[in-house]
């Protein structure tokens, strides 16, 4: 039996299907890119990667005597590296850091925390005020959805300058300037 060759309009479908991500084991990825609104696939493989790479880290300072300092040095700043990331509660040991999965990445992604922070009812919600551009951390306007926020900069999210939804907040607890009504 041989095989046909391709016409051209099958060869331009196939290059537009991902045959990578028809296994049949994919559920909980399915439920984790759901859950999180993750769009891009690859971000989910990256936090993945991510987990598995600080898991194997944890194995090899393991293995050190529990006296050597470099396992001691490199411990401390493993935890303080992940507890600064947001992606264990508190920096007690190295068994604290076995729970980070990519889950624990998706946590700090930029709608997830919005959603926290109470500035969205959902995350869809969130995705969209971000894509937007609503979406303020620090001096800088955010449209990307897959941004991670750190602890440091959980304290620095607002609302864009421009963004109308500031403006209605503003109008709704009554701290609207009359600079700002005149339309300047």
């Amino acid at each position: 039996m041989s095989i046909r060759k391709l016409k051209y309009h099958e060869k331009k479908l196939l290059k537009k299907v991902d045959f990578l991500w028809t296994s049949d084991d994919n559920v909980r990825e399915g439920t984790i890119l759901r859950r999180y609104h993750i769009t891009n696939r690859n971000d989910y493989v990256k936090y993945n990667r991510l987990a598995g790479k600080i898991h194997s880290y944890i194995l090899k300072l393991k293995l050190l005597s529990k006296d050597d300092l470099f396992r001691i040095k490199m411990t401390k700043n493993l935890l303080l590296k992940v507890y600064n990331m947001g992606l264990i509660h508190k920096q007690k040991s190295l068994s604290s850091c076995d729970k980070i999965n990519a889950s624990s990445f998706c946590r700090r992604r930029l709608p997830i925390v919005m959603v926290r922070l109470k500035m969205a009812e959902n995350v869809s919600e969130a995705v969209q005020f971000i894509e937007e551009g609503h979406i303020r951390i620090g001096p800088n306007t955010i449209t990307d959805t897959a941004f991670i926020v750190t602890r440091t900069l959980e304290d620095f999210i607002t609302w864009a300058p421009t963004s109308k939804i500031k403006r209605t907040i503003a109008k709704y607890n009554d701290q609207l300037d009359d600079y700002v009504l005149l339309g300047n």
